[in-house]
């Protein structure tokens, strides 16, 4: 049986010789294989720098130690002002509610109806 190509010889993207297309996916190979070395040395850079950054959230987490008991005393000051605006609401409210019960007695009073 003779050799078919498995390719027809002519002009396509690849030479149709054996050892052109040998040598096209060697430097295929070469090119690859320096991009990854290139990519890898990427790679340990960034995670050095990674490392490098994660040092210094661990020293300046000392720093924020005491932000929790601050924002406790915060939020403290919060509910206090809360409660004393709830209370105050409900003392105009009242209040309010009292003047309208007076003045109503008072036109009832005035229109002879009581």
């Amino acid at each position: 049986m003779p050799d078919t190509p498995v390719e027809p010889s002519g002009s396509g993207r690849y030479p149709a010789d054996m050892e052109s297309r040998v040598a096209v996916l060697e430097q295929i190979a070469r090119t690859t294989a320096a991009s990854l070395e290139r990519i890898e040395h990427r790679f340990d850079t960034l995670e050095g720098r990674f490392d490098a950054m994660e040092g210094r959230f661990t020293a300046m987490d000392g720093r924020f130690t005491g932000l929790e008991s601050r924002f406790a005393a915060v939020d403290r000051r919060f509910d206090a002002l809360s409660s004393e605006h709830r209370a105050d609401f409900r003392w105009l409210l009242g209040l309010m509610l009292a003047q309208t019960g007076a003045l109503l007695g008072v036109m009832a009073h005035g229109f002879h109806w009581l």
